[in-house]
């Protein structure tokens, strides 16, 4: 976007934060700034009907259990399902998207023109994935029967991407057209860099997507072979991924598993909430989010420009303007003023102004930074302690949390002397520009690791000594053991994209329609039985037979299932081995 209506003073805004406001009668009325700001300057009694949602996005990795019916909590306490709300969102966004480059080309676009590449952060789980494509078919972005006008890409992967063209971009001679992304000049996005070369030509100036001025000539340092690690921190998860280049054609290959937690910089808006509740008490604190929802917004929207002045070198404090009603609502929830609260709290790096602010410190706002950055930092420290990890040659530091000195700071003086730390220029947009650049070539990241171990209960005939006795089943004279796990995929285990998991699956009765068949899940490799401890039920594969059979149903059918673990999301395909006819299968994580 050119530019997202109604930003912050203050703040420079290319992002957009993630609130959206719903009418009382729950449609959608606004999202990003315009949400807030509507919200904001809703008279107090009416804003108590109208549905308010911030920082929602985090639910989807934070929910344990996810499914199509899980709730969030708007601002006023109101329960609203999550689906809808990320339907709502992503509608908004392709509304936008549409207008924006029907705005700029000067003719209409219409969806179909479009294939749409959502991000996730590499550590959700395949539920969360599922969910994103859910809530986008809902939005009309894409659909079941269209399902490859919508991929899923994942942040540090498409970050990667970025990183890797960074430097490339200016070597590209504009001449040899094969260079760019492996397309020659015969194909039809051929003619659209034929375009961008003529413009160049006339503007040197122009800072197209294809010519990016970028730090020094690192990229020419690459060889095959090279490592590099690539951080994205952003507002809720930070998101670990190594990666290795291949050449020729200088392919990627992850070299461990996606690793991070929720160590984003919403963590440094907790720490500040948990200060606040130690000086004017939580159960204030509660009581204002409840009553003054939108004074609440304001504060941490002070807050917000004010973390983004946090600096290691920094010495004088920031203010913090505390909004009329906070002042105002406290002297009557507690009958004494804010500055008597201050005063009487015991943190000293806190101090009231006369103009009507909370003065923090430097050392404060640090304080406040400390948790989260000290997670990240020990979560790199875990993961360059692995073999695979060892030589790795840069840390690409991306995601809006990077723009943090602080964070900067910290992992320059932990890794600084292991591995050359780079941070791209316009860091809080890397990841959008790499997603732009995976959705034209999906293909870049030939391998990847399963961050699990998956498999299916299966029956085998039963070894005397070999499998315990309380898993013996006899049936029909024959001696079975149950409960065996069937292992697809290892954890940590390297799939190749587009490399098959086979297996072949028979209907109990020739006569029956639906084969339904569940499939378990491990963090730990060494599965021997479904039952075994740590291995979790987690989604179905469901084979319908219905209409594949023709006429004569023969005596045994075998149907022959094919799994890809090595994209960025689970899928499947069947064949009855019969009749040559493609099955319908589905694979679900999310309604099982």
């Amino acid at each position: 976007m050119r530019r997202w209506e109604g930003g912050d003073p203050g703040v420079s805004n290319q992002k957009t934060p993630t609130t959206i406001l719903l009418t009382p009668e729950r449609k959608f009325h606004s999202f990003g700034y315009a949400a807030r700001d509507f919200y904001h300057d809703l008279d107090p009694n009416e804003a108590k009907q109208w549905l308010y949602l911030e920082k929602f996005k985090m639910k989807l990795h934070t929910t344990g259990d996810l499914t199509m019916d899980t709730d969030l909590t708007a601002a006023n306490g109101k329960k609203v399902k999550a689906l809808e709300i990320f339907a709502y969102a992503l509608q908004y966004f392709k509304e936008q998207a549409l207008k924006e480059l029907s705005d700029q080309a000067g003719s209409e676009f219409e969806n179909s023109d479009v294939r749409w590449v959502i991000t996730v952060p590499a550590i959700w789980k395949q539920p969360a994935k599922q969910f994103m494509r859910e809530a986008a078919y809902q939005a009309g972005l894409a659909s079941p029967e269209n399902s490859e006008q919508l991929i899923i890409a994942l942040e540090p992967e498409a970050a990667s991407i970025y990183c890797r063209k960074l430097r490339l971009h200016q070597m590209i001679e504009l001449s040899s057209k094969a260079a760019v992304n492996g397309y020659s000049g015969s194909d039809t996005v051929g003619a659209g860099f034929t375009q961008a070369k003529e413009h160049i030509r006339r503007n040197r100036q122009s800072r197209t997507f294809l010519v990016e001025n970028v730090i020094g000539e690192i990229w020419s340092e690459l060889e095959e072979g090279d490592k590099y690690v690539v951080v994205d921190s952003g507002g809720g998860t930070v998101d670990l991924t190594v990666h290795q280049i291949r050449l020729p054609e200088g392919h990627l290959k992850e070299l461990y598993k996606a690793t991070g937690g929720p160590y984003g910089s919403l963590g440094v808006d907790y720490e500040f909430e948990k200060l606040l509740c130690k000086i004017f008490g939580e159960d204030f604190i509660e009581q204002f989010k409840i009553k003054r929802p939108a004074a609440w917004v304001d504060l941490m929207i002070a807050f917000e420009s004010r973390k983004r002045a946090a600096a290691p070198d920094r010495t004088n404090p920031l203010n913090i303007t505390l909004p009329f009603s906070f002042i105002d609502y406290y002297k009557k929830f507690r009958g004494h003023s804010v500055e008597h609260a201050l005063r009487k709290s015991n943190v000293d790096f806190v101090k009231w102004s006369s103009q009507g602010m909370l003065r923090m410190s430097p050392d404060a706002m640090n304080a406040l930074f400390k948790p989260t950055i000290d997670s990240i930092i020990e979560h790199l420290r875990d993961l360059f302690q692995k073999p695979e990890v060892s030589t790795v040659k840069f840390l690409f530091l991306v995601g809006g949390f990077a723009e943090a000195p602080l964070l900067q700071q910290a992992v320059q003086a932990a890794f600084g002397d292991k591995c050359r730390i780079i941070i791209p220029q316009d860091v809080g947009l890397t990841i959008l520009k790499g997603a732009v650049l995976f959705g034209l070539d999906p293909a870049v990241i030939k391998v990847r690791r399963s961050p699990l171990t998956y498999g299916v209960g299966v029956l085998n005939r039963y070894v005397e000594g070999k499998h315990p006795p309380e898993k013996l089943l006899v049936k029909d004279g024959t001696r079975w053991c149950t409960d065996v796990f069937d292992k697809f995929i290892s954890a940590d285990q390297s799939v190749a994209l587009g490399e098959l998991v086979k297996r072949s699956y028979t209907p109990a009765k020739p006569s029956q329609l639906v084969i339904v068949i569940n499939i378990y899940s491990s963090e730990h490799d060494d599965v021997s039985f479904i039952t075994d401890p740590g291995v979790k039920k987690c989604g179905t594969l469901r084979l319908d037979l219905t209409g594949t059979s023709g006429t004569a149903v023969p005596a045994r059918r075998e149907i022959q299932t094919l799994m890809q673990f090595g994209d960025t999301e689970i899928k499947a395909t069947a064949v009855d081995i019969a009749t040559s006819k493609s099955v319908k299968v589905g694979i679900d994580f999310l309604n099982y």
